[in-house]
């Protein structure tokens, strides 16, 4: 079980749960290309390693283990799963 981050971090991107994550899974990282760019922060879900230390950080609640995902973000997993699909595939 992999942890998600859903739309409330949209155009919010605190990067507290940068910081906070033991495994580094939480990308993209304010000093790495596509931050700017990107809405929101994205957890890759091979690498988490479902500690849950993100969660409690997260100053807009975005933040759900997989299975606690609210129905209405649930297309938010997917995304999640593929901001790191590129990478993973190399």
């Amino acid at each position: 079980m992999a942890y998600v981050i859903a739309e409330p971090c949209i155009g919010t991107k605190d990067n507290a749960c940068v910081d906070a994550c033991p495994v580094d899974c939480i990308h993209p990282k304010p000093d790495e290309a596509g931050h700017a760019e990107s809405e929101q922060l994205f957890i890759d879900p091979v690498e988490c390693i479902d500690c849950g230390a993100c969660v409690p950080v997260c100053p807009v609640t975005a933040i759900f283990a997989i299975d606690d995902l609210p129905e209405k973000w649930a297309s938010y997993a997917e995304k999640n799963a593929a901001h790191f699909a590129p990478a993973q595939k190399s």
